[in-house]
């Protein structure tokens, strides 16, 4: 299965969902949501899958499409949402690390839409026992030193952080904590520029993607390392 870019049906699927998001409108398009995304996106899962492994040694992937690879579905969960919409208008797949559920571990996240594709790496959210080793890993000298290092590295090459934060430095720690700003942090994730759709549609999405994925991942890598305590 050799990659060799999403076709621009499958972009112009995705454009197209939003002004018909129903069902008799998916069931009578599926076929291009099957050839010109699907089968597109589990040869990408393969390919950039290997390349990450130079990495990311532990890096997992797999192309099922049942949601329980790397490949996310597009089906939305509407029981507690006001926006009934059934699909979302992109793709998402993620290579992650670490035990338990996958959106529960750092990860490399890549996602697919109308107006290009997004790269992400780290951790969207912290669950508890994450988020206690996380400011644990901060407060340390050594560890936290290290992803102050890796955070000014990143902001320097233009990837930006994101996650959300407290409004307050968590209980315990003092307000003037050299890396309070860090402590902060709820999750924590660096993004790549956005790729436009021209990149999408070309063979050498795989070679673009894992540049900025080596970029990203001294902070994916520094995440895992301190899930792993928690495993």
């Amino acid at each position: 299965m050799t990659f060799t870019g999403f076709p621009r049906e499958g972009i112009q699927f995705l454009r197209d969902i939003d002004d018909n998001n129903n069902r008799d409108w998916f069931e009578a398009h599926k076929h291009i949501y099957q050839t010109a995304l699907i089968e597109p996106a589990q040869a990408f899962i393969m390919a950039l899958g290997e390349r990450l492994q130079a990495i990311a040694p532990n890096v997992q992937y797999d192309t099922r499409t049942n949601g329980s690879g790397s490949l996310m579905r597009i089906y939305r969960d509407v029981r507690f949402s006001k926006d009934k919409s059934p699909y979302k208008n992109w793709i998402g797949i993620v290579f992650w690390e670490g035990q338990g559920k996958k959106t529960d571990n750092s990860s490399f996240y890549f996602g697919i839409s109308g107006s290009g594709a997004g790269i992400h790496a780290g951790m969207y959210g912290f669950e508890p026992a994450m988020l206690a080793a996380y400011r644990a890993a901060v407060d340390d000298e050594v560890q936290g030193s290290a992803l102050a290092e890796i955070v000014a590295g990143l902001q320097t090459a233009v990837y930006p952080l994101h996650g959300d934060q407290y409004k307050q430095t968590p209980r315990g720690f003092a307000k003037d904590h050299p890396r309070a700003d860090l402590l902060r942090y709820k999750g924590l994730y660096a993004s790549a520029p956005q790729l436009d759709p021209d990149i999408v549609a070309s063979s050498e999405l795989v070679d673009v993607c894992f540049a900025h994925c080596q970029k990203m991942a001294p902070l994916q890598q520094w995440l895992a390392r301190v899930k792993r305590a928690t495993d």
